[in-house]
């Protein structure tokens, strides 16, 4: 008994050491949990409650329905297109921007004396509003006029004749082309630095006892050496290219048109975010709207686990 009242006695009499620093660490990190529960916490859950909820021009929690949001949602048509059209979005992006990053990665890492400038150029779009490049796509570079960039060059090189309707047709489809070719310079450079950072871990002790070994560069050591090294880093990029896929929104919206007289060309190719957007804002359906977003998360969630899975993400290696 006196040892029990002695280690609880020295345990309630805590140096003025550990006081200042418990202090310290709740000063610091009190705004963070804050933050988060407000603006992060609180509207998942509130979000969550909206999806049971008959929530047609309100954002209050009332009528609750149960899953209905979600199986009217599940059978509705124009969400199964959308779902169908992310998905084609996403074969082609994600292995058009990790072979493009890697590249890239490649030729700037051995670039030499230029590496930290060719590092900087690739990256400055990663900076670029999404909204900003998506409008200079459509009214500039790809806007359907013998004087619109994509046009001109072709025609000067004697490529066409006529000049193509980028946005608008759908067939043949051409829109996939300014949509993927804009998201691609936005995040390709941001790709790039993950592979290079991947790159510079890599041993220059392989290469050399490979070379010694009579392998030749180029080809065999890139694919017995260097993308066997980058296994880790290839499988985060492609998880987290495949999630920023499933997020697209502002080129789709803008690039097509959300608003003004070329609105009626986001039927031409609408994701989930645009048509979820369009039913909780346009319609004020907030209930349905809330159910797909939940939705969408569970099946980013879902594909990927699958990838990772499929990749071996996670697993020690041997």
């Amino acid at each position: 008994m006196a040892v029990t009242t002695t280690i609880k006695a020295r345990r309630r009499r805590r140096p003025p050491g550990d006081r200042a620093a418990t202090l310290a660490f709740w000063a610091f990190v009190s705004p963070a949990l804050i933050g988060l529960t407000v603006f992060t916490l609180v509207p998942i859950v509130w979000g969550f409650l909206l999806s049971l909820s008959h929530a047609q021009n309100t954002i209050h929690v009332g009528h609750f329905i149960g899953l209905r949001n979600y199986a009217d949602l599940l059978t509705d048509e124009e969400f199964l297109r959308s779902l169908l059209t992310i998905l084609i979005f996403a074969l082609f992006i994600v292995p058009l921007t990790f072979a493009v990053s890697l590249g890239l990665a490649l030729l700037v890492n051995r670039a030499g004396r230029g590496t930290a400038f060719f590092r900087t150029v690739f990256f400055i779009p990663s900076a670029v509003s999404y909204v900003v490049a998506s409008l200079i796509w459509r009214v500039s570079l790809f806007n359907g006029t013998p004087f619109g960039f994509a046009n001109h060059v072709l025609g000067s090189l004697g490529l066409i004749h006529q000049p193509i309707v980028w946005i608008g047709t759908p067939s043949p489809p051409w829109y996939w082309l300014v949509l993927v070719t804009a998201r691609l310079w936005l995040q390709v450079g941001f790709y790039m630095i993950i592979f290079i950072a991947g790159l510079q871990e890599i041993p220059r002790s392989l290469y050399e006892a490979a070379a010694v070994d009579g392998a030749s560069p180029g080809w065999t050591m890139l694919r017995y050496i260097t993308l066997p090294q980058l296994r880790a880093t290839s499988i985060s990029v492609l998880l987290l290219n495949l999630i920023a896929a499933f997020q697209a929104f502002d080129e789709f919206y803008n690039i097509l048109g959300g608003t003004g007289s070329s609105v009626g060309n986001a039927a031409l190719a609408r994701p989930p975010l645009v048509y979820l957007y369009s039913v909780a804002l346009s319609q004020q359906d907030f209930g349905r709207g809330s159910a797909g977003g939940f939705i969408l998360t569970a099946l980013i969630f879902a594909v990927t686990l699958i990838q990772g899975r499929l990749f071996g993400f996670g697993e020690s290696e041997k």
